[in-house]
């Protein structure tokens, strides 16, 4: 009897407990084949993240996820919002959770889950509004003045409780519908973290952390300006939040073990901690973000501000992935994309609010990803090759990059460097040019893009050449046909021939397949690889020495 009842209190208690799916969804490979991998399939996010209220009503889902499947996604950020998930304390609607995870999968997407929990763009504006009213219960932010915020404290241990019970009742909900499929493959914890108004929170509990000082071992490896108050309060607020995060991550992967992520809004434009969202997984943060929540698998850029490549090259790290969640939505997205997988072998990129979109942006997105995903077929295919990728991204002011690839040497142009289009010397604004560039044999590359142009030669070749001035068509200037020949300036070594020029496409098995040759006037007689402005297409590139 007694065993019995051993026997049967144990399954009444396993009943409540979740034991987690095996890791089917993780982040692997390197260089090129950097993916994250769902039930042992590799994949890249080709995502769009959608507005904040594109997922708040079934007919919405309905509507928006089959057409961004039709412009050439296979990922959609989602907001999961608290108050509509737990609209009263303690009782839980996951209708608009299952809709999106129901219409995804038969549109062939994956999901990645943003908690707009605590904190939303550093406001509390999606907690239920039962937290929002009972500010005894849940206290605010305050001000050194004083004065509260919209924002809860996350010194709280009721506002971490109950943020904590809503996102982990989320989790036990998507691994009960969807532990099998992996329709989602990551999640967001809270949204762009940060104090606004001030640099740190001045509550009561959170003054009396500041005055503990076990954060403060952090300031000597912060490269922060210290003489900066501002600076100092966002160090202790960064520990907090971090630490407050770390608590839901560790919860969270009990339940679900996939990545999970925070996104940070960037510290641009001169603005000082609480003129930007002060704290949260900014690069110059890293060592408090990274050693305080490991359970975090990266810090995310949302990048919205000129400047695309100084913001992405910040946060790629040995220990930090790189993935954009968010990047604004412009003529300039598609190439940005393919540079940002080709340059830094980035999992995801996605532009925010694509769902909002005209179709003169979405097409520009639409073709890359196409390209992208090509790519990536043949990455996957020929995965036991020394393969190396470079990204490129023109404007401009930024016209111009050299690559070093052993003995060749590739100069990049953007396309309006070229003197043939009006658009170069009209007066017009460049659209930025970017491509992805991957060697896959000695002498032998694909170049993937839209509007850049690149020149192949030899390092001896390259040292020794002289800048001749061409005309619109593309030949020399009268008298410009290069230097005169003298005893100290003849050439010397070898140099690097275009064999050919194809346009190419890659099947659904990861194999070149030709499209057409481009060994005339569009390689300018075998001067220069070159994809026009608006022209998305890839190129396969043979060399030769001479």
């Amino acid at each position: 009897m007694k065993k019995l009842f051993s026997l049967l209190a144990f399954m009444v208690l396993t009943a409540f407990v979740v034991v987690p799916s095996a890791a089917q969804v993780r982040i692997t490979g390197r260089g090129p084949g950097r993916c994250i991998t769902v039930n042992g399939r590799p994949m890249i996010m080709l995502a769009g993240e959608l507005s904040n209220s594109a997922a708040t009503c079934k007919a919405d889902i309905d509507s928006v996820l089959p057409r961004m499947s039709r412009e050439g996604l296979n990922t959609v950020l989602v907001p999961a919002q608290w108050d509509l998930t737990e609209p009263t304390e303690g009782r839980f609607d996951f209708s608009l959770i299952d809709e999106t995870i129901n219409v995804a999968r038969q549109n062939n997407l994956k999901v990645v889950f943003l908690w707009f929990g605590a904190w939303k763009n550093s406001m509390s504006c999606y907690a239920p509004l039962w937290l929002k009213k009972d500010t005894r219960r849940f206290p605010r932010a305050v001000t050194a003045a004083g004065k509260p915020l919209e924002i809860a404290s996350a010194f709280s241990a009721n506002v971490l409780d109950a943020d904590r019970k809503a996102f982990t009742t989320l989790l036990r909900h998507i691994a009960d519908v969807d532990g099998k499929e992996h329709t989602v493959v990551m999640m967001q914890v809270e949204n762009e973290i940060g104090m606004l108004e001030s640099a740190r929170d001045h509550s009561p509990m959170a003054e009396k952390a500041f005055a503990q000082g076990e954060w403060r071992k952090w300031l000597d490896k912060l490269n922060v300006d210290k003489a900066d108050q501002r600076f100092v309060d966002e160090a202790f607020q960064a520990y907090y939040y971090a630490r407050y995060v770390e608590q839901m991550a560790v919860a969270g992967k009990k339940i679900l073990d996939i990545p999970f992520y925070v996104n940070a809004a960037m510290n641009s434009r001169g603005r000082k901690p609480g003129e930007y969202p002060s704290a949260g997984p900014l690069a110059h943060l890293f060592p408090i973000w990274k050693a305080v929540a490991p359970h975090i698998d990266l810090c995310a850029p949302d990048i919205y501000d000129t400047g695309y490549k100084g913001w992405t090259a910040q946060y790629v790290t040995a220990d930090n992935t790189l993935f954009i969640p968010e990047s604004r939505m412009c003529v300039n997205s598609g190439v940005r994309g393919l540079y940002t997988f080709g340059e830094h072998n980035a999992i995801g990129f996605g532009p925010f609010a694509i769902d909002e979109a005209p179709a003169s942006l979405t097409k520009n997105v639409t073709k890359a990803y196409g390209l992208m995903g090509s790519l990536f077929r043949y990455i996957q295919a020929n995965a036991s090759k020394n393969l190396t990728s470079w990204g490129l991204l023109f404007a401009q002011d930024d016209k111009e990059r050299v690559i070093v690839d052993g003995d060749n040497v590739l100069t990049c142009r953007h396309y309006f460097t070229l003197p043939w289009d009006p658009r170069a010397t009209d007066g017009s604004t460049w659209p930025e040019g970017g491509a992805y560039v991957l060697r896959i044999a000695p002498d032998e590359y694909l170049i993937a893009g839209s509007g850049v142009v690149v020149v192949f030669q030899t390092k001896e070749e390259w040292q020794q050449a002289e800048s001749i001035k061409t005309g619109e068509d593309g030949f020399a200037l009268a008298g410009q046909s290069g230097p005169k020949s003298s005893a100290d300036k003849r050439f010397k070594g070898h140099r690097l021939g275009i064999g050919y020029v194809d346009e190419v496409k890659i099947d659904d098995n990861g194999y070149i397949e030709y499209v057409r040759r481009e060994n005339g006037d569009q390689d300018h007689q075998g001067r220069h690889a070159r994809i026009a402005v608006g022209d998305y297409k890839i190129l396969h590139v043979k060399l030769y020495h001479y």
